[in-house]
């Protein structure tokens, strides 16, 4: 079976990670979103973080 590991998405401006996201090990692409984040209170980038 394939292994599943969390990841966390953090805001590219603040640094606060808001989301988290199960994807496959195998992955080798680092995940970027374009989410809220309630800190900041607008529309940012979120990108993968471990």
């Amino acid at each position: 079976m394939s292994e599943r590991i969390i990841t966390a998405v953090a805001c590219s401006v603040c640094k606060n990670r808001n989301y988290y996201f199960c994807r496959a090990k195998k992955q080798e692409s680092k995940l970027t979103l374009k989410k809220f984040c309630k800190d900041c209170k607008k529309h940012t980038d979120h990108k993968e973080t471990k």
